[in-house]
């Protein structure tokens, strides 16, 4: 299969594994009723690393991502920032992308493979992902797409109103004769399959001339006072006339009175790719570059199978997606989750306080549901500082337990798990049984020094025989992670024990 080819591909093909994880921090006062580990999360910070912190409590669990990234438009004033080893990438850090930048699709390209990596990722098997884009990138979005996803999991490509939000644009529009923008849709497998879209679009009611060209004596005959034009006839016979006017599907011109008739006589269509009876972007409230429009969203979510899926948009934006989820789940009882990342400074000013406003109730919404408002909750984050391991070696910077034991279960057995959850159940240090494998985990640890450097951080004999013990009779191994031992491995394997060590260093460094 042919691939798509760009400056920095190579140097950014595999940047998505070494971005460091960073834990979640809830910020309580900007969180409204947070409902628990498993509720909703707008996160403020890059979206990459948002999407790497992620990944332990919810590799493959979302169903739907939706994203609405840069069009790369050269008129938009973003900049590449991802901090890549490499010369070339820094040179590119921090620049404004501008329409006279030759290498502006290529760092478009950069910036947008390993944030689709981790996606995928988060992805389920059965998950799908809608890309909003236009004519700028559409082409290399699809070949990119082709690249992670594979040509064969491509679903299909949506057609929605162009954006349309001032004069300028309306005028740049007009000239350039543009009436739509796309929406790319991709799934993680062949199990992605969606319902195909059953909303119907009304037609307009369009009234045609009765009058065709040409000489037919039987279809000359007086019709509302009228005959037909010189050279010309009625369409039916008179009978036929008779039977319209009677169905109230032929009728006087209203201005001229000659007879018109009902081109179209049925109510509606179903919807196919072309969804441009939606305007991309909703002009209505005073958000940066408009708001993404509700109805578009909803209607992706409304192909979901799934009133309990987990729907992540990695550029929120003015939070339009949460809007969406909320409104469905109180249209239809169901119970998604949303999960919004947004980098800007305004993602609390804006963002998240669109969705406080359409939880709590839009006083002057015209829509009675969001005036009485839509119910729900969010917890509000930030991103901690990264589990670094040279960090930890110097006791720089000391992970909390919760956000260890995540991070640990994630790289070592690919489990995601609420690092909020997750904390030492007994004083062995288990924190997770894994049915699926018949594995406990455990974790040795304190984030201090005075503990890691002690007795109490090492696994000895006495510990684990407990942990045998305690795991023998069901037949399950277990994991154990811990600053250090004083039984060799040899004894621990006869007891059904595998022992990961944390940096050596971290123990010496605490005496």
């Amino acid at each position: 299969m042919p691939s798509l080819e760009f400056k920095g591909k190579q140097i950014v093909y595999a940047h998505h594994i070494t971005v460091p994880y960073r834990p979640l921090v809830p910020d309580a006062d900007k969180s409204l009723n947070p409902a628990g580990a498993d509720g909703n999360l707008i996160i403020h910070g890059d979206n990459l690393k948002a999407l790497k912190a992620l990944l332990p409590r919810y590799a493959g669990r979302v169903k739907c991502v939706y994203i609405d990234p840069p069009y790369n438009t050269g008129n938009e004033g973003w900049a590449y920032n991802d901090k890549v080893n490499s010369p070339l990438m820094r040179e590119w850090l921090g620049q404004t992308v501008d329409s006279e930048d030759l290498e502006r699709h290529d760092k478009w390209l950069c910036m947008m493979w390993p944030r689709l990596q981790l996606l995928k990722e988060l992805l389920a098997d059965d998950g799908v992902i809608f890309i909003s884009i236009d004519d700028n990138e559409q082409h290399h979005l699809r070949m990119l797409m082709d690249d992670i996803f594979g040509e064969s999991n491509f679903r299909n490509i949506f057609a929605v109103a162009r954006v349309k939000k001032n004069i300028r644009e309306r005028e740049h529009i007009r000239s350039l004769n543009e009436g739509y923008n796309f929406v790319l849709f991709y799934s993680k497998s062949s199990d992605g399959l969606i319902i195909p879209p059953t909303t119907f679009q009304e037609k307009a009611a369009r009234w045609h001339a009765f009058d065709a060209p040409g000489i037919r004596p039987s279809m000359e005959y007086e019709l509302f006072g009228t005959t037909p034009p010189t050279g010309r006839h009625w369409m039916y016979s008179q009978e036929r006339a008779e039977e319209l006017v009677a169905d109230g599907k032929l009728r006087p011109n209203p201005r001229t009175g000659t007879p018109q008739y009902l081109l179209d006589a049925s109510t509606s269509t179903m919807l196919d790719t072309n969804w441009t009876d939606i305007q991309e972007y909703d002009t209505r409230f005073n958000f940066p570059n408009g708001e993404k429009n509700v109805a578009l969203i909803q209607r992706i979510l409304a192909m979901l199978d799934d009133p309990d899926a987990i729907v992540l948009d990695s550029f929120a934006g003015s939070g339009t997606t949460a809007h969406a989820v909320l409104a469905l789940n109180k249209e239809d009882g169901g119970n998604r989750k949303f999960i919004l990342v947004e980098c800007e400074d305004y993602a609390d000013s804006i963002t998240a306080e669109r969705v406080r406003r359409v939880i709590n109730g839009v006083p002057e919404a015209r829509d009675a549901a969001l005036r009485e408002g839509l119910g729900g909750s969010f917890t509000y984050c930030t991103l901690g500082e990264p589990i670094d391991m040279e960090k930890m070696l110097t006791g720089e910077a000391l992970p909390e337990y919760p956000a260890l034991a995540a991070y640990l279960l994630h790289i070592s057995a690919g489990i995601p798990a609420s690092d909020t959850e997750l904390a030492p159940q007994d004083e062995d240090g288990l924190y997770y049984r894994d049915g699926r494998t018949q594995t406990a985990y455990y974790l040795l640890y304190q984030p201090d020094l005075a503990y890691l450097a002690s007795n109490e951080a090492m696994l000895d004999e006495q510990r684990a025989k407990r942990i045998r013990d305690a795991n023998r009779p069901e037949g399950r191994k277990a994991v154990v992670f811990g600053a250090g031992k004083y039984i060799s491995q040899r004894d621990l394997t006869d007891m059904g024990i595998t022992f990961c060590q944390l940096p050596y260093e971290m123990r010496r460094m605490g005496q």
